[in-house]
């Protein structure tokens, strides 16, 4: 298996640092948010840690069409591409706390349809057509794969037809990655691909350490965050418990973008308070525990068909976190 680690970055110095960091615990891919309102600018963030890196894979995961244009997100990422001497990827979903801090509305299918199409011209440094017009970049060198971010079933087949890479968002228990993975290939096999044609990770909430109930509570914020995005539009299809639709509902009417996986008890770590429900999605979307009991949820996960795991830790002790993975979980796998 191979593992990766998206970083806020609420500071470059911290980013770059804990990328650092993570390249040496063995991860082999560093993710960076785009969420221009509450943390520093994703391609800045992105030239500093490929400057300090040597093998770790480095990209946006993940942007959106709306807040950077194609044309210009093209020029950004092939930058990246060159001083990473190909390390890059470019990862995009149809848009979340970047757009929502702005008054914006996601992307719908038939939109991200066109972007992923749009960005695989404009990365093969070809001429395109964007609402309209006729865009391109002349001077691209060397292409670089498009990633979505993908969790209801009609974005993972648009996935498994287009992409080059997928970020699975529907879960981590054996049933959600079979049906994850069933609806890649539906839409790989309808443009004559298979899954082998698609690097497929799977999106992982993750806090190591003895004391359960304390671990729940760093990440309770991300857990939010989940419910938030990875039910919106719609429930169907999404093995999602009639019990939490309420409670689900209730997260994403009172979910605060501007206050985005904030630390400690914010006012998104309140709104997924109740027991049963919170229970739920630690089983769901996070790899939690002690170091054994991480590595046997892992080793669920890859039993169940993902090879690649992308995991989030957005917790104050960041570094610790990084450490214990590298060393304590990851051995165990």
């Amino acid at each position: 298996m191979k593992f990766g680690i998206i970083e806020l970055p609420r500071s470059v110095t911290g980013a770059v640092a804990n990328a650092r960091l993570a390249e040496a615990a063995g991860f082999d891919l560093v993710g960076v948010a785009d969420s221009q309102s509450v943390f520093r600018e994703v391609y800045v963030t992105a030239a500093m840690i490929l400057s300090q890196t040597s093998r770790v894979r480095v990209g946006p995961t993940v942007t959106n069409p709306i807040t950077r244009h194609p044309a210009v997100a093209a020029s950004a990422i092939a930058t990246l591409n060159e001083i990473g001497d190909g390390r890059c990827l470019y990862g995009m979903g149809s848009g979340d706390s970047a757009i929502l801090n702005l008054g914006e509305k996601p992307f719908n299918l038939a939109g991200m349809r066109a972007a992923i199409k749009t960005m695989q011209s404009l990365l093969r440094g070809g001429h395109t057509e964007w609402q309209g017009r006729d865009i391109h970049t002349q001077w691209v060198p060397r292409p670089v794969p498009v990633y979505i971010s993908a969790e209801g079933p009609k974005t993972l087949e648009l996935a498994g037809e287009m992409a080059d890479g997928v970020i699975c968002g529907l879960g981590l228990e054996p049933e959600n990655v079979t049906l994850c993975l069933e609806h890649l290939r539906r839409g790989a096999e309808r443009a004559g691909r298979s899954l082998q044609d698609l690097d497929i990770w799977v999106m992982a909430r993750v806090n190591v350490g003895q004391d359960r109930d304390a671990l729940i509570r760093e990440i309770r914020m991300e857990l939010a965050s989940t419910a938030h995005h990875a039910f919106r539009f719609t429930l169907a299809g999404k093995q999602v418990p009639p019990a939490f639709h309420d409670a689900i509902r209730r997260v994403q009417q009172g979910y605060q973008p501007h206050q985005h996986e904030a630390h400690g008890e914010s006012p998104n770590a309140q709104l997924i308070a109740d027991p049963e429900f919170l229970e739920y999605m630690v089983q769901r979307f996070a790899i939690l525990g002690t170091p054994q009991e991480c590595a046997a949820q892992i080793r669920r996960v890859g039993e169940a068909g993902i090879p690649n795991i992308l995991f989030t830790g957005f917790v104050e002790a960041r570094q610790a976190l990084i450490r214990t993975l590298g060393d304590s979980v990851f051995p165990l796998v």
